[in-house]
């Protein structure tokens, strides 16, 4: 119950603080950053499995 309270806390701060163009910037920006990660973190994993397919 207190993570729903302070999530709900935070995004009312937020709707009334920012304007919508900077939450969904910011949301964006995010993602993008989140993207990023995510696919270095693939290529990683299929670069580490290709060198333990050849080693066999």
């Amino acid at each position: 119950m207190k993570n729903g309270f302070s999530l709900i806390t935070a995004m009312l701060v937020l709707m009334v603080t920012l304007s919508s163009c900077e939450v969904i910037g910011g949301i964006f920006k995010a993602g993008f950053w989140t993207a990023i990660v995510l696919i270095v973190l693939v290529i990683v994993i299929i670069v580490w499995i290709l060198n333990r397919v050849r080693r066999r």
